[in-house]
């Protein structure tokens, strides 16, 4: 069965937010995060681009699903 999602992990570093791909070795960073989201978008994009999806187990059109982690609160 193939993958219909691409889990990314998102979280704020040091000083940047940071993307990591779960499933792919694909990591990003940006100064917000619509500027992160849009760049892991992009890199997992150029990843694939001349990949045969099929023999990495993904479905074509795969959905990125994103867990972004917050600070705490209290």
């Amino acid at each position: 069965m193939k993958r219909r999602t691409i889990q990314v992990r998102i979280f704020r570093g040091d000083k940047k937010y940071v993307a990591e791909c779960m499933d792919l070795p694909v990591v990003t960073q940006g100064d917000t995060l619509d500027e992160v989201t849009a760049n892991i978008r992009e890199a997992i994009g150029l990843h694939l681009e001349d990949e045969d999806l099929a023999e990495l187990g993904i479905a074509p059109d795969p959905t990125i699903v994103a867990t972004v982690e917050l600070d705490a609160v209290a």
